[in-house]
């Protein structure tokens, strides 16, 4: 089985899986992977993600030429290209419009403050692109001043952007940044989120060597000086199991009420 089989298996692979998340909507959203021979496997314009097969992927050079693959490339393939020469480690590009993170990037609101251990170690800060009409040159060069310290870019008015060392990771981070928005919408719409202090966000920095987190990430916003948490016996006893039960409950129905507005 070829190389170029593997690669286009995975992006199928994706497709349908972000299609099911209902990140996409349409024909909406691009994938792409980098491969071995340095030419690039693209999603083509026009048909929807979920019907995508593996005859239906473009291969395209680094200019953007059509090399292989019946119709054209996906209109962000631009997007696409710049990353891939901007950053030597990055494999894989996904761009889709998952509905509440890209109500972030629509609102101008930065996924930024030290909230989630897991995005503080593996995103840091999501931050927000210029505004550039998509498609065009502007939309390309919007992401030149981030590309170096992030992983994960929140396009104006428009959606997120993603990258990885191969297909899988950069969706994994997809799914991470989506997840994230909604515990943070939800976190906003019972009051506001807690962030984490200096001590506890150093420690997580510390830690991203452990999970193969790459050196030069750019970290989330820090709180205040003189904003450090105290440690758990000065901030007092815990919440009550039954407590906790029903602040479960609440946000769950919470999270259940923002996704049927948003689904219909």
């Amino acid at each position: 089985m070829s190389a170029l089989h593997e690669v286009k298996r995975a992006i199928v692979d994706v497709c349908r899986k972000i299609d099911a998340r209902e990140y996409v909507g349409g024909r909406d959203g691009n994938v792409s992977v980098l491969a071995s021979n340095g030419t690039i496997v693209v999603t083509p314009a026009g048909i929807r993600k979920g019907d995508v097969t593996a005859d239906d992927l473009l291969v395209v050079d680094r200019r953007g030429a059509v090399l292989q693959g019946r119709g054209g490339p996906s209109t962000e393939t631009l997007m696409h290209l710049r990353i891939y020469d901007l950053r030597s480690d990055v494999r894989a590009v996904v761009h889709a419009h998952p509905p509440v993170a890209t109500g972030f990037a629509a609102a101008g609101v930065e996924m930024n403050e030290c909230i989630l251990p897991e995005v503080i170690v593996g995103l840091g800060r999501v931050p927000i692109t210029r505004y550039a009409t998509p498609g065009t040159p502007e939309l390309s060069s919007s992401l030149d001043p981030l590309i170096a310290e992030h992983d994960a870019y929140l396009l104006a008015n428009h959606g997120v952007v993603t990258v990885g060392a191969d297909v899988v990771s950069a969706h994994h981070r997809l799914e991470t940044v989506e997840q994230a928005a909604r515990i943070l919408l939800v976190a906003r719409l019972l009051g506001g989120a807690n962030p984490l202090g200096p001590r506890e966000v150093r420690e997580l920095i510390e830690g991203r060597s452990r999970y193969g987190v790459r050196e030069g990430l750019a970290g989330c916003e820090l709180p205040e000086a003189g904003a450090e948490r105290e440690d758990t016996e000065a901030a007092g006893p815990s919440a009550p199991p039954s407590t906790r039960a029903a602040e479960d409950e609440l946000v769950e129905r919470i999270v259940g009420q923002v996704l049927e507005r948003l689904r219909g």
